[in-house]
């Protein structure tokens, strides 16, 4: 699985990412982006603009299908146990709901080493705790430069809590994700 973060300038960085990846990417690529509470689901029709892959909001209880993207729903947070999306209403993490260490954290303990996480632009240090999460269970962990980012906090956070495995600008990032080796990606 992957999982992406992102915050004040993420509507652009995320699609960059979004743009890189083939129609037959193996994994699925869950998305939260820090957004206002009433926002429409407009931002799935934003990003589907940018993907090849098919790009939807999960509700409470959809499986996890490989080669989708979901973005969190306003307002929600966005969790992964056993295979499935679990959104929850609890109290804002780091003053976002949803929020990205909620994600983060979740997916390592759901999918261990088969996680690549990744920290992309934004103003404040939710996604740093998570980050440290999935590099203790296995994972992998990608921090967009700070010096390419719109808002480089989100990311100076994670570098600085220990958590970047690697530190590449957007174009960086979309060009690795359609390497990975499947052969090191658990399948669960």
């Amino acid at each position: 699985m992957v999982v992406i973060g992102a915050s004040t300038g993420g509507i652009r960085a995320v699609g960059t990412i979004l743009a890189g990846l083939p129609r037959r990417f193996p994994l699925p690529v869950v998305v939260v982006l820090h957004r206002m509470p009433m926002t429409s689901d407009l931002l799935v029709t934003i990003l589907q603009s940018d993907s090849a892959l098919p790009v939807s909001e999960p509700e409470d209880k959809d499986p996890v299908e490989a080669g989708r993207v979901y973005i969190a729903p306003a307002d929600y947070h966005l969790l992964v146990e056993d295979g499935a999306f679990v959104l929850s209403v609890d109290e804002p993490v780091n003053y976002s709901r949803p929020s990205i260490d909620v994600l983060f954290e979740a997916a390592a303990a759901a999918y261990g080493e088969g996680v690549i996480a990744i920290l992309l632009t934004g103003a404040n240090a939710d996604g740093a705790q998570g980050m440290v999460r999935v590099k203790q269970n296995g994972g992998r962990t990608i921090v967009q430069e700070p010096s390419t980012a719109e808002a480089p906090e989100m990311p100076r956070a994670a570098i600085a809590a220990g958590a970047a495995d690697k530190v590449l600008s957007l174009q960086d990032i979309g060009d690795f994700l359609p390497t990975v080796d499947n052969a090191i990606i658990s399948d669960r």
